[in-house]
């Protein structure tokens, strides 16, 4: 069926310097503009956030019948069979969906790129498509979302990117064939939920689970995603967990190699997220889901996590992390080697709660004031200090470590060392114990050998007193009366 299509990506990757080769695509570099800009905004939207409940999984977990979601579906729209997933479709208008408002207020949160999903599990998009008439320029709200978005993002000087859950459409309907539901009747490849297959154990995260994507399915998903990758140019571009599948490698490794390419042919340079091990290390950048890292990598990373804790998409029940919780989060990620892609989850009509706005407008106002801490910076010889232990991994994000003033990170840019401590100390004082000095003893194991001549309080025009000891470089400094994270800067000879 995409004979032509697939001839024509072939024909790219062909002609262009990367080939569908792990060791052809381990070229790749993080580019620089991405090591600088820090702080992203992730955005989970679609018809999924019509209901306004649960989480972005509704669709899926709505046909799952020992679940509350197909309780509350049935109590308050009905059954499947009169009322399905497809049936939120016309209730997704987006009335007041202003893009370049939305990049306005990412823009005053400090952040330096978005990327939005353009297609998440349900399979529909949010951008134009010649492959499927279920998308929000057909249907819905009848725009294209993603476009008007790189629309604004141009015109707001902002970095465009964007996310595709395309993979995952795979099984996600599923459970809707085990009973007398709209799903039931799904008419083939034409049909919103195509191609609902059944896994296994519902064993979603095991890379050989059965049964594999048909290569009809993977064809598809391979066109679909280069003609978003056409569309949209992206600077950024996501994936989620399900492309690590062992029958999707040969069909991934084609996407990644003609992203690339053409991004050569663009004269951009680009972001590929991935998770898990999806990809051969070094051929794109990896994602942690709503986890940190213990220590700093020898790597680029980023961290995607969520404004709610309980979901990505908007919903009525969402339980909203604390904006000092978030700059803390951002402070230890940047610190450790890594970018924040923190996500936003618009109203179904376009509109952004006024917990998310407040959230964004705190850490922009932070970032106004500690801004030369984050950005363009580089981890220094120790990323931190202090008693708590920060969990490693993916989804073990903790809401609030209970940071102290003792818990210190660093990061340096030029002649100019931060130490970023996370919360303010009682009584003006600090001890930073990496920066412990003796330069009288030759002897001393000390920590610190270079020359600091001047500290500065950020956001404080008092004076900083300063002197080093054994113990650590010690600080008396003034109060800021502050929840968020205090920055010295120290100026080094």
């Amino acid at each position: 069926m995409y004979e032509k299509e697939l001839k024509r990506i072939d024909d790219v990757i062909a002609k262009g310097p990367y080939k569908d080769e792990w060791a052809s695509l381990q070229n790749y570099e993080t580019p620089s503009w991405f090591k600088k800009a820090k702080f992203g905004i992730f955005i989970h939207w679609g018809v999924f956030t019509v209901p306004e409940w649960g989480s972005e999984w509704y669709p899926r977990f709505m046909y799952m019948q020992s679940e509350d979601y197909y309780k509350h579906h049935v109590e308050t729209y009905g059954p499947h069979k009169e009322f399905g997933y497809k049936d939120f479709i016309p209730m997704f208008k987006a009335e007041k969906f202003d893009p370049d408002a939305w990049v306005e207020l990412f823009k005053k949160s400090g952040a330096k790129y978005m990327v939005p999903v353009a297609e998440h599990h349900d399979g529909f998009q949010l951008y134009k498509s010649e492959f499927s008439k279920w998308n929000s320029a057909d249907m819905g709200p009848h725009r294209d979302i993603i476009g008007e978005l790189k629309d604004a993002c141009e015109r707001n000087d902002m970095n465009m990117g964007t996310s595709s859950h395309r993979m995952e459409h795979w099984f996600f309907f599923d459970h809707g064939r085990e009973f007398d539901s709209d799903i039931a009747d799904n008419s083939g490849r034409e049909d919103l939920y195509w191609p609902t297959v059944k896994l296994e154990n519902d064993n979603y995260f095991d890379p050989k689970s059965e049964p594999f994507p048909s290569q009809e399915f993977l064809e598809d998903w391979l066109v679909r995603t280069c003609e978003l990758i056409d569309r949209v140019k992206p600077k950024v571009l996501y994936f989620d967990w399900w492309i690590q599948h062992v029958a999707a490698r040969p069909y991934v490794k084609k996407m990644i190699a003609y992203y690339y390419d053409r991004a050569s042919e663009w004269n951009m340079e680009v972001v590929l997220c991935y998770k898990y091990d999806a990809f051969a290390f070094g051929a794109g950048l990896l994602d942690v889901e709503r986890g940190q890292m213990e220590v700093a990598p020898p790597f680029y990373w980023q961290t995607d996590t969520s404004t709610a804790l309980n979901s990505w998409c908007y919903t009525t029940g969402n339980k909203f992390r604390t904006p000092e919780s978030l700059v803390q989060t951002l402070v230890d990620v940047v610190a450790k080697n890594g970018n924040l892609l923190l996500n936003v989850g618009p109203k179904a009509d376009g509109s952004i709660c006024k917990e998310e706005q407040n959230i964004l407008d705190h850490i922009g106002k932070w970032l106004e004031i500690n801004g030369a801490a984050i950005y363009d910076s580089y981890v220094w010889r120790c990323n931190g200090e202090g008693p708590t232990k920060i969990n490693n991994g993916g989804f073990s994000e903790v809401d609030d470590y209970g940071f102290t003033s003792q818990d210190i990170r660093y990061t340096v840019k030029g002649d100019r060392l931060y130490a970023l401590v996370m919360k303010e100390s009682e009584d003006g004082r600090y001890c930073l114990s990496e920066m412990a000095a003796d330069n009288k003893d030759p002897k001393f194991e000390d920590k610190f050998r270079g020359v600091a001549d001047n500290i500065r309080l950020l956001g404080s025009d008092g004076k900083v007193e300063f002197n080093f000891t054994r113990e650590g470089l010690m600080i008396r400094a003034p109060k800021l009366n502050t929840t968020y994270p205090v920055v010295f800067e120290i100026c080094l000879k």
